[in-house]
C-alpha cells in the first residue's frame, strides 16, 4: 500500500529490547483538504533508518504494509490492534526524479 502526504512528526528510535527497535511516522493526509487526518506508521529494526534524511514538512510517498494481531487482556476479554509498517520512504522530488529516469529516449516523439 502506498499514501502520499506531508511529515508532521518524526519520533526518535526506540529500542524495545536488544533485539527489536522501532520508530513513528506522522504523516498529514489530505485527500479531502477540509478534513486533515494524521496517519501513524511505524518503521521497525533496519527501517528505522529510512527517516533519517526526513525533515517536518518535506512531502512524502509511504510504502507500507497493514498489519494487524489480536491478544487476550488479564480479564479474558480478546483485543485488537493493527499497525501501518513503513518498508519504504521517498521524498516526493525523489519519487517525481524516479519516474523522470524511468523515461528512455525511445519514449520522444519522431518530430
Amino acid at each position: 500500500m502506498e499514501i502520499k502526504g506531508k511529515v508532521f512528526s518524526i519520533g526518535d528510535t526506540e529500542t524495545v529490547s536488544e533485539k527489536f527497535k522501532k520508530r513513528e511516522l506522522i504523516v498529514e493526509y489530505a485527500e479531502n483538504p477540509e478534513y486533515i487526518e494524521y496517519i501513524k506508521f511505524e518503521a521497525t529494526q533496519n527501517k528505522v533508518d529510512l527517516l533519517n534524511t526526513l525533515r517536518v514538512g518535506d512531502e512524502v510517498e509511504v510504502s507500507f504494509n497493514l498489519r494487524g494481531r489480536g491478544w487476550k487482556d488479564k480479564s479474558g476479554k480478546q483485543n485488537y490492534t493493527n499497525n501501518l509498517v513503513i518498508w519504504r520512504v521517498v521524498k516526493a522530488t525523489q519519487a517525481y526524479a524516479t519516474e523522470l529516469a524511468g523515461v528512455s529516449s525511445s519514449d520522444d516523439l519522431p518530430f
